[in-house]
Order: structure tokens, then sequence, then C-alpha cells
């Protein structure tokens, strides 16, 4: 007997995701908070805001109800926006789920306050259950046509990351697994800055070499932080690091380059904000890192730059002015990035 999965949130990502297990025979449920727009998903069968032209199987039974239908689940996705990420789960917490029901977070980001990465923010409400992270270059739009994509499920539960593997992995959707679950989480959260700093640049008119070195330098910083907050230095050169990275700065599907691009082309970050139908994680995740490379006393020249902007109002231009004045030591210090 198959495996009963719920998915939280109808965003892009979690249609998507919903849609990749119904056509792989799961029962899926989609939750979508808001009544009205659950009810628009049912009848069109349709997410004409994230995934237009997506069809959204009949199989996949659309609710607002997460009390009728999260008790009984075998496995839960967590795919909201970070956010929104404790209410949702706080919600979850009050259905009584099953004690063995896995949950699996796909959302990236860093709650702001608490600086906790989403798994934690899980634990925190759901303290009886497994928790899996998943995450990688993966865009919806593209997954959800059956463009091969590569992504990795972190646990360091050997068992569990089959398990989860296993349910997920299809011909076009190739899952590998991890341990290190710190790092997994913080290459997705603090790439999203990077591809903010990137957009800035090209707005700003800049070539290649300026992005190539923001990218790069932008990477070393992560490591930095990362490894600093306890993750392996190798998983930064993965999918979850150095391959997320990549998609995020250079892709026309990646919301916060083309955050950051209009910054760099004169508009202010309130503008930008309201043409955005779907959040920006980096504008969040800006915060929490420049407050966590200050609490582990880490260098990040381009994420400070970045907050600058973002909560300071400065010049986009800083961006690349920090990036051009941070001392040119050795690249590499220590065998870590430098």
């Amino acid at each position: 007997m198959k495996e009963k999965i719920l998915v939280l949130g109808a965003g892009g990502w979690g249609t998507t995701l919903a849609i990749l297990l119904a056509h792989k025979g799961f029962r899926v449920d989609l939750w979508e908070p808001f009544a009205g727009q659950a009810e628009g998903l049912r009848r069109r069968r349709e997410n004409l805001n994230f995934l237009p032209g997506v069809p959204i199987p009949p199989q996949i039974n659309i609710t607002s109800h997460l009390e009728e239908v999260a008790p009984e689940k075998d496995i839960i996705l967590a795919v909201l926006p970070s956010h929104f990420v404790r209410k949702g789960v706080q919600r979850l917490a009050q259905c009584r789920i099953l004690p063995h029901a896995v949950i699996v977070s796909a959302s990236k980001g860093i709650e702001n306050r608490s600086n906790l990465r989403m798994s934690q923010v899980i634990a925190s409400e759901l303290p009886h259950n497994r928790i899996v992270v998943l995450s990688g270059p993966s865009h919806a739009e593209e997954v959800s046509r059956n463009i091969p994509t590569l992504i990795v499920v972190a646990t360091p539960d050997e068992d569990l990351a089959k398990y989860i593997q296993n349910i997920l992995t299809t011909p076009n959707f190739r899952v590998y697994t991890s341990p290190d679950v710190v790092g997994v989480e913080l290459g997705a959260a603090l790439k999203n800055i990077i591809a903010i700093a990137v957009g800035i640049s090209d707005g700003l008119g800049l070539g290649d070499n300026t992005r190539a070195a923001l990218i790069a330098r932008g990477l070393a910083e992560i490591a930095r932080l990362g490894v600093a907050m306890g993750a392996e230095p190798s998983t930064f050169a993965g999918l979850c690091g150095l391959g997320d990275l990549i998609v995020t700065c250079t892709s026309k599907h990646s919301r916060n380059y083309r955050l950051g691009e209009a910054l760099g082309k004169g508009e202010s970050l309130k503008e930008v904000s309201k043409g955005m139908t779907m959040v920006a994680e980096g504008v969040r995740a800006t915060k929490s890192a420049y407050q966590l490379a200050k609490k582990h006393n880490v260098e990040m020249p381009i994420v400070a730059a970045v907050y600058g902007v973002l909560y300071r109002g400065e010049a986009p231009q800083s961006v690349v002015t920090n990036l051009m004045t941070e001392e040119a030591g050795a690249e590499q210090k220590e065998g870590l990035w430098g």
C-alpha cells in the first residue's frame, strides 16, 4: 500500500512536488491555506499565478481544511514561504498527525529574529517527528515540465534519506542524499543573497567579470559562515552550494536576481516588491545572514553590502565597492575557502 502524502503550500514548488508525486501514483493532498485560492485551483486545475500552462492532475485533492487531511498522512512536505513556515507547522501540530509521519522541509530561508534554519523551526513545533530537508537547484517552472533536475535530501539518518529518495525519484528528477543538514540548508538560504548582488551588478550594467567575481566570492562567504555553524566544507562544492548558487544567479526564473537587477536600475525595494507575485526570500535571508555573520565573527562583505542596500538605503554601487575594497590576501586559507 502506497504512502499517503500531504503537501503544505500551493505555490509553484508545492504544486510541482504534488504533481510529481501524483504522477508516481501516490495519493496526494495539496493544502492551500486561503479558501478562495484553493477553490480557484480546484476549479481551474491550473496554478495560474505560479505555473501557468501546467495541468494539475485530477487525483490531487486541493483543500484549505488542514484538519481534515493531515492526521492520516505518512509523509508531509512543508513547502511554504520561510516567514510562514512556523505558523503553518503550528497549525499542523494541532491536527494530531501520525507519530511516524516524516516531515520534509522544502522551504529555503532563515527565520528572522530567531535566525533558525527551517528544519529547526519545524523541530521546535513538531519535536517528535522525523525531519528531512529537500533542496538543490530546482526551479519549479522546469521541474513541472520534466526538465532533468538533480536535488538533495539531507538527514543524518541514512535509512530515512534513502526512503525519501525512493519516494521522490523519477527518471527526470534525480535525488541524492547527504548527512549535512546544516550545509544544505545554509547553501539554499544564503545563495539568494548573492543572487540579489549579481542582479544589482547586472542592473548597473557591469560585465561578466564582475558577475563571476560575485558568484565565486559569494560562494566563499557562504562556505565561511556554513563551516562556522558546523557544516561540511565539501557541501558547498555540490548541488546545494555551487549548483544552487549558479542557477539562482543566472536564471530568468530567479526572483532574487530579478529583484537585484531592478534595484541596480534604480528602482526602490518597495517598488520592486509591489510588482512581484512570489516572495524573494533573499530579502529576509539577508537580515539573518548579516546577524549570523556578526555572531560567528565571519567576514561577509557582499552580504554586508546587500544588507546596506536593502535595510540602510545605501547605493547599489556599494555591492561592487565592497567586493573591490575587501582585503585581497590569499584566496584560500587553511584548507577552507578564503
